[in-house]
């Protein structure tokens, strides 16, 4: 099934997308039960919206070989590959849904960059559960992009601007129940129409169904909470009119224009 939240006249709703239209219900999907109603309309006219609100916001940290080493190499530094899988987090107030700019700061320096991620939306209350379990879990997927600004991420002592400023975080379309494997899936990035890179999810360092289970140990997991779960490669520097696109297996395209203030 793939979901949708949208803008309507009495405010955003949750729908259900069945070919070229979303059907509009009542309830929310992820944290509860729902009803269809009989409104529908095109998705070419519909408004999407960023597809949840999470309760909170979880980022998986250094998640991939290749972008650890060629982040390390940047530095002039050997790359420190993590023993355990880690955890971040980002603020709501940085998401934006799809076809939405990426608004970036006067004072922002070149080095702005892409990272293309999977993401994964917790669907039930998650406890001390094992890796078979973590799945059952899991409401669905959607794409992010965790737009950072590396100046600002390795100068200030947190990351509250560099990946956590307005825009920063753009999510969506939608969000897909099924068909999309979690652990072996492609990523896709296209830069103003041009192919740049991909790599699949089977590359990470600790995969989702491990993500789940270790952080279910120390933390309580609740329906709409989202884990973003890192990216691989190195990006490239994104300017004012870029487009730039993610693309995931079985999801479908995130697409973003950066917009640099003046």
């Amino acid at each position: 099934m793939k979901w949708c939240r949208f803008q309507t006249a009495d405010g955003p709703s949750y729908g259900i997308i069945e070919g070229d239209n979303v059907i509009q219900v009542s309830g929310d999907p992820i944290r509860g039960t729902y009803e269809r109603t009989s409104n529908s309309q095109p998705l070419s006219d519909a408004r999407l919206l960023v597809p949840v609100i999470p309760p909170t916001f979880y980022a998986a940290g250094i998640n991939f070989r290749e972008h650890v080493a060629e982040m390390a190499a940047k530095r002039g530094e050997e790359p420190q590959y993590p023993d355990a899988a880690d955890v971040g987090y980002r603020a709501n107030n940085a998401l934006v849904a799809d076809g939405e700019a990426i608004v970036v700061p006067s004072d922002a320096h070149e080095q702005l960059q892409y990272e293309g991620e999977l993401v994964v939306i917790i669907g039930k209350q998650c406890r001390n559960v094992s890796e078979e379990e973590a799945l059952d879990y899991v409401f669905g997927y959607t794409i992010g992009n965790d737009v950072s600004e590396r100046h600002w991420q390795r100068n200030d002592r947190t990351m509250w601007r560099g990946k956590n400023a307005d825009t920063f975080k753009p999510m969506g379309p939608w969000i897909v129940t099924d068909g999309v494997d979690p652990e072996d899936c492609e990523v896709r990035i296209v830069l103003n129409g041009k192919f740049i890179s991909k790599y699949n999810m089977s590359g990470a360092i600790f995969g989702v169904k491990h993500y789940i289970s270790r952080m279910s140990k120390y933390l309580t997991l609740y329906p709409g909470d989202v884990i973003w779960m890192g990216t691989d490669g190195a990006p490239e520097n994104m300017k004012h009119g870029d487009v730039i696109n993610i693309e995931v297996d079985g999801i479908g395209t995130l697409s973003n224009p950066v917009v640099w203030e003046k």
